[in-house]
């Protein structure tokens, strides 16, 4: 389904109707769980547990299609990161793409200072473009680093527990911290589906504006 910016997109083709305003929901578990795709602003059927914050979508004349955001800053644990990169370009966010990569600066910072506040864990094997990895599975509860992403406008995500790490293995003997690292400094970052589970995203294309709101998007 096109939610690009194209004119051949379904919110381009819809636009007299819908106002170029679509949102959706995705939720934190599969199997029965759908999720939500709302098109138009009827913000009656939103379940959302925090009010909307908005940040300014950002325009990319070699990327026009897709949709961009200032990220401003990022924190763990109530701790802002300190890189040199953050908060300097333009950010994608894109439900299209599952984990969020991050410049390489901006990576390893995030990196280090979760694994300083989630220690003493076994360390397991590295994953696909995950490279920070624990051995979970002799634990019946932990306590997981919160993270928040910050953007112009004051706009902010708080990543859903479930959108922090990523279970390779069912028996928690791989789990992953579901953020990577791009190759290159001067590559566009990407904030992807699994850090947007329990998010009411709200895209006005008319008003270039992005939304955020906590929900539970567990549909049945």
């Amino acid at each position: 389904m096109g939610l690009g910016r194209s004119e051949m997109s379904l919110v381009s083709q819809t636009s007299a109707i819908f106002a170029g305003v679509f949102s959706y929901c995705l939720p934190s578990t599969e199997g029965d769980n759908s999720g939500s795709l709302t098109l138009g602003d009827d913000s009656s059927t939103y379940r959302n547990s925090s009010p909307v914050s908005y940040t300014r979508i950002i325009s990319n004349s070699r990327l026009s299609t897709f949709y961009f955001l200032n990220l401003t800053g990022i924190q763990i644990s109530g701790t802002d990161l300190q890189a040199a990169n953050l908060g300097k370009g333009a950010i994608l966010i894109d439900s299209g793409t599952v984990i969020t990569r991050l410049a390489p600066s901006i990576y390893r910072v995030l990196r280090d200072e979760f694994q300083k506040r989630f220690s003493g864990f076994p360390p397991a094997p590295g994953f696909s473009i995950l490279d920070l990895c624990f051995n979970l599975s002799g634990y019946q509860e932990v306590n997981v680093p919160t993270i928040k992403m910050q953007f112009e406008g004051n706009a902010e995500i708080n990543i859903d527990v479930n959108g922090i790490l990523y279970f390779v293995k069912t028996d928690a003997s791989q789990v992953c911290l579901a953020f990577a690292s791009l190759a290159y400094e001067d590559e566009i970052g990407i904030i992807g589906n699994f850090q947007q589970k329990n998010l009411r995203v709200i895209y006005d294309t008319k008003e270039s504006k992005l939304g955020f709101a906590a929900e539970n998007c567990n549909f049945i």
